[in-house]
């Protein structure tokens, strides 16, 4: 081969190792915010079902009467 094929090839290979390391941190930085956000849902679903067992927070219908009454 020749030198100028050579030297873009060796090229083109720094590219694709740079490209494929930026990749990697956005997959790893996605990854951490996942497992943030499936904790935040979990504990969320978590309250809503203590919420639920204790008999509050339920959703008023139009034909109900408020408790105030």
């Amino acid at each position: 081969m020749s030198e100028i094929r050579i030297q873009a090839l060796e090229e083109k290979t720094a590219e694709l190792l740079k490209t494929t390391d930026e990749l990697s941190d956005v997959v790893a930085r996605q990854e951490r915010e996942i497992a943030v956000l499936t904790h935040r849902v979990q504990m969320l679903m978590q309250r809503e079902g203590e919420r639920d067992s204790q008999g509050g927070g339920g959703i008023m219908l139009g034909d109900e009467r408020p408790p105030h009454y």
